[in-house]
């Protein structure tokens, strides 16, 4: 694996992280908060941005307007079956979702499911530092490369290593910011 490769997957890895934080609700209203919605649209499992148009008229509502009106009862129960938890309000032609404001003990687990879904991001960093050393050593072994430019290589690779683990705490702590702000 070269360093580029490495980098290139750390980048996503990153990415990955910042999605699933934006998953995580906080206090305001955020359409991101759907994406992990599926609706059985006609026996396919659908994200629910592929079916409607959502939007966030304020800080804390979460319209969903649906593309296809007949779709609405499936919509609302796709919601209400997911683990947003929130209870959609059907008024015949748009949803709404009301964002309540979050008690303290609901901001301490959502600041714990921040920290594991760093965590995760960490450790997907770590593996990809891991099997790109793994490849490194090979080359030097079957003298590919030499023992200096090994550890240049090496050298490299723990520096985006730590640059992208920053990545992710420096995230996570606007997360927790985000997650803690009344």
């Amino acid at each position: 694996m070269k360093l580029a490769e490495a980098e290139t997957k750390m980048q996503s890895t990153v990415e990955a992280t910042q999605r699933a934080f934006n998953t995580i609700r906080t206090g305001r209203a955020n359409a991101s908060l759907l994406d992990k919605v599926q609706v059985e649209y006609y026996g396919t499992p659908t994200p629910l941005k592929s079916l409607a148009n959502i939007s966030t008229p304020d800080a804390s509502t979460i319209l969903i307007q649906p593309y296809d009106k007949s779709s609405l009862n499936i919509v609302e129960k796709a919601i209400s079956l997911s683990d947003v938890g929130l209870t959609p309000s059907n008024d015949g032609s748009v949803i709404r979702l009301n964002i309540p404001p979050l008690t303290s003990d609901r901001r301490k687990e959502f600041v714990k499911l921040a920290a594991k879904y760093a965590e995760e991001g960490r450790v997907g960093i770590r593996n990809i530092r891991r099997d790109a050393l793994d490849s490194i050593r090979k080359q030097e072994k079957a003298a590919e490369v030499s023992e200096d430019e090994s550890r240049d290589q090496q050298d490299q690779l723990q520096k985006l290593t730590n640059k992208y683990t920053e990545k992710i705490d420096h995230l996570l702590t606007e997360k927790e910011k985000d997650i803690s702000t009344v």
